[in-house]
């Protein structure tokens, strides 16, 4: 899932305007205020999935070498 955020969120930010095209829906009219929010939203989710698998890694660890 943190793949599939960053990726999203590199793609927003390098083509913004791939959302208007994929689904029509232009909520800013064009200023790329929105893109820029979904940029930063996708990052926050991104760095929130990481920290969880990172937690999850540590522990399947520690599980198994006990």
């Amino acid at each position: 899932m943190a793949t599939i955020t960053g990726l999203l969120a590199f793609t927003t930010a390098i083509v913004p305007d791939w959302i208007e095209f994929v689904s029509g829906w232009d909520p800013d009219r064009g200023d790329g205020s929105a893109e820029w929010l979904i940029v930063a939203g996708l990052c926050l989710v991104t760095m929130v999935l990481i920290v969880a698998a990172m937690k999850e890694w540590r522990r399947a660890a520690a599980v198994a070498s006990t």
